[in-house]
């Protein structure tokens, strides 16, 4: 299953650009990350047989075995691709979150945009590892 990490504005070259490198490299599932305008442009089509996942504030939080779990769950269903999106600072409205499989928080409080997509990739990183029984993770 593919990794389709969309993402609203151009992280650049920053010390959180470095972060998500480091970690989409080391994930052994096919990634892909697609970058948009804040305002505007689309994303790419949805593969057939698709989920999509939204980090969004009123989303679920998830322990990152719960969230490779999911991973687990919807690469052995046949699911061909997961897009995680990730909005501008002003994040999804009621008809976006509508349309999506899954909402996602990284806990209560508000990420900027960058960090954010870094967390992302270490994430992804984590439940990959969890998922290939590396001793990345570790359960307290």
């Amino acid at each position: 299953m593919r990794l389709h990490i969309i993402a609203r504005g151009k992280i650049g070259r920053s010390p959180e650009a470095e972060l998500v490198d480091r970690y989409l490299k080391r994930i052994n599932w096919p990634v892909k990350l697609t970058e948009l305008p804040d305002k505007g442009g689309t994303a790419p089509p949805a593969e057939r047989n698709s989920r999509t996942i939204l980090l969004d504030e009123k989303g679920d939080q998830l322990s990152s075995l719960e969230f490779a779990k999911l991973l687990e769950k919807w690469r052995d269903d046949g699911v061909t691709e997961t897009r995680l999106c990730l909005g501008a600072a002003d994040g999804f409205d009621d008809a976006d979150r509508a349309q999506a499989d899954r909402l996602i928080a990284f806990g209560k409080a508000t990420w900027p945009h960058m960090m954010a997509r870094a967390m992302l990739a270490e994430q992804l990183y984590r439940a990959t590892s969890i998922l290939a029984n590396h001793p990345y993770h570790r359960e307290g």
